[in-house]
């Protein structure tokens, strides 16, 4: 059957894939960045081993747009297009998709009573493409894993909230193992944290919470899952409110958990965090 072998918060701040592009991992003001996701680069690869990764992110206007924003959309092609948003194309290959893996994922989803909005073409966007590099080596063609995008409305209101999110990753977790081949998958939730690009709190980060953030969605991840919007927002920013999505992750990790890897920088305009996570159950 399918297991979750690996659960992963990421920041998907899109300056880190133009650093990442532009092979700025020595200088100086990125350095404790790429340094930080470097441990949990080789756990993936020495001890993971995943086969599969569903990887929620929000679309930033490539792909879907005010006028049309699902709540959740899965994807469930063989393969997705790296995103152009209008400043050319990252330098990464196209990603391998699992259509059946992700066919049974929106069967057993939908069953349970998650409405999601399938796509059989979807190009990605930073939401998905930050994180990736930094977590899976890759060659000029090719990645080690196949993927299953899932994105989340963080965008336009009203918004899922935390609890349905969590609901979602514990949904996730059902319909992976009761998938009736052996696959190994990891879940990675990206966005956040604290950052707000807009208004009078312009360029706001809120240090102490994100490092609450980082120990409590171990801890007692539900109770921080009931928290409202607003507040939220108004610890962590109006786009801090995308963290939202780290609760699928979470959601499909079993109960108890135990940290591999904690990593936060915030160096300028949002706090960059990396969470990695195994199942204690």
């Amino acid at each position: 059957m399918g297991k979750i072998v690996a659960g992963i918060g990421s920041s998907h701040v899109p300056s880190i894939g133009r650093a990442y592009d532009q092979q700025k991992q020595t200088d100086p003001a990125w350095q404790p960045l790429f340094d930080g996701y470097e441990p949990v680069k080789r756990w993936l690869a020495e001890e993971v081993k995943a086969d599969v990764v569903i990887l929620v992110y929000n679309d930033h206007g490539t792909e879907f747009f005010l006028d049309c924003y699902p709540t959740f959309a899965l994807g469930v092609a063989d393969s997705y297009a790296v995103a152009d948003e209008g400043y050319g194309k990252r330098p990464l290959p196209d990603f391998p998709g699992d259509a059946a893996f992700s066919e049974h994922l929106a069967n057993h989803l939908v069953a349970d009573e998650f409405d999601l909005t399938l796509c059989q073409e979807m190009a990605l966007d930073h939401g998905f493409l930050t994180a990736m590099p930094l977590l899976w080596d890759h060659d000029e063609t090719a990645w080690p894993v196949k993927v299953v995008p899932l994105l989340v409305n963080v965008i336009q209101h009203p918004l899922p909230t935390g609890q349905r999110c969590y609901k979602l990753g514990e949904a996730i977790r059902r319909a992976v193992e009761a998938y009736p081949e052996d696959t190994r998958v990891a879940v990675v939730g990206t966005g956040g944290l604290s950052h707000q690009l807009n208004g009078e709190r312009f360029g706001h980060i809120n240090e102490e919470w994100d490092k609450q953030w980082l120990q409590r969605i171990q801890d007692e991840p539900r109770e921080l899952a009931a928290l409202s919007h607003k507040e939220v927002m108004t610890e962590a920013g109006a786009e801090g409110g995308e963290v939202i999505m780290w609760f699928v992750m979470r959601g499909a990790m079993t109960e108890r958990v135990e940290e591999v890897h904690r990593f936060y920088y915030a160096p300028m305009t949002t706090g960059m965090a990396l969470l990695a996570l195994n199942n204690s159950d």
